[in-house]
């Protein structure tokens, strides 16, 4: 949340002369608000999101109060608000925004971690379905398949039916798979019925979101379209808006749609790492190409095994679906001034 005293000091019909002063160049305004130059220089000339003076020499300074704005307008654009929408607003109307933005999302979190009794019946019934499941796949009966997991994903909701039925069902086909007691074909189809299932709904929720984007593929030399495919089935379920690029794709064509989406965040799926040279310059060449203020979260198995290469090039590795919502919510999080 942020300072009331300090709001109100920025409100005050008085000048405060420390608040209004234009001091700071528009690299700093851009380093303290994590909004490119470009954009700064947009958002004034397009909306007068805020009106900087000139120094002797012509350059732009802003003063304290207009970066406590432009963090504030910043908050409300991750939170999926178009810059022409709340441009026009107050620094109070858009501290409000961003305070009802912060305690809706404090509610979800206390929810997702809230466990009770019937949490606990769910996870029970989840471990049911993935047993049945596992015994279809055995049989390579794909309507059944699609059957079961379609009933399940209407039973448990979009988010659980991915975290506790959809996830643990292909890592335990895989582990199947690795050590021999499960085919090729047995693996395919259950990643295939289970990848149906997902973009669907990913593509039924994208006509009714309007939240903020992440873009999500997999790098090239990535084949394997499923876990990019859970983390945006799992991203559309938190109300963000996917686009989904799908797999193989070099570094400069995922920033390049990044840029073009207005993406928030960008989310990559590495399950296995066949050149793991070529890999880590792919990856690392697409965080330099990306926005500075755009993170990007490398998720799957593959991902594990360079993480410690990955965290160093400035890349978010994420070991589970936890730890995507970890990134997207501190994307979409609001920076106190």
């Amino acid at each position: 949340m942020l300072d009331t005293a300090y709001l109100q000091r920025m409100e005050s019909t008085t000048p405060i002369p420390e608040l209004e002063t234009p001091r700071h160049p528009i690299a700093v305004v851009s380093e303290r608000t994590g909004l490119s130059q470009d954009l700064l220089r947009i958002w004034e000339r397009r909306y007068r999101a805020v009106e900087p003076t000139r120094s002797t020499d012509g350059r732009r300074l802003y003063s304290d109060a207009d970066i406590a704005r432009l963090r504030l307008l910043h908050a409300a654009t991750n939170a999926g608000r178009s810059i022409s929408q709340v441009a026009g607003l107050t620094t109070a109307e858009l501290t409000r925004i961003a305070d009802e933005d912060a305690a809706a999302r404090q509610e979800r979190s206390a929810a997702r971690r809230h466990v009770t009794a019937s949490d606990e019946s769910s996870a029970d019934a989840a471990d049911e379905v993935i047993e049945e499941a596992l015994r279809i796949v055995t049989t390579l009966r794909p309507i059944e398949l699609e059957q079961l997991l379609r009933r399940s994903a209407v039973r448990f909701g979009l988010s659980s039916f991915i975290e506790d039925v959809a996830t643990p069902l292909l890592r335990r086909i895989g582990q199947l798979w690795h050590t021999g007691r499960a085919t090729i074909a047995q693996e395919h189809l259950a990643s295939s019925v289970v990848q149906d299932i997902l973009v669907e709904a990913t593509r039924s929720m994208a006509r009714t979101t309007g939240g903020a984007t992440v873009l999500v593929a997999t790098p090239s030399g990535e084949r394997h379209a499923i876990g990019a495919v859970l983390i945006g089935a799992a991203a559309a379920a938190d109300g963000w808006r996917v686009v989904y690029l799908g797999p193989d794709l070099p570094a400069q064509e995922i920033a390049t749609a990044a840029v073009a989406t207005d993406a928030r965040v960008v989310a990559v799926s590495i399950i296995y790492v066949h050149d793991r040279d070529r890999t880590l310059d792919e990856l690392r060449t697409l965080r330099a190409r990306l926005p500075a203020q755009v993170p990007l979260v490398a998720g799957g198995s593959g991902a594990a095994q360079i993480a410690t290469e990955l965290a160093h090039a400035g890349i978010h590795v994420g070991t589970g679906l936890a730890d995507l919502r970890v990134v997207l919510d501190g994307a979409a999080g609001v920076a106190a001034p």
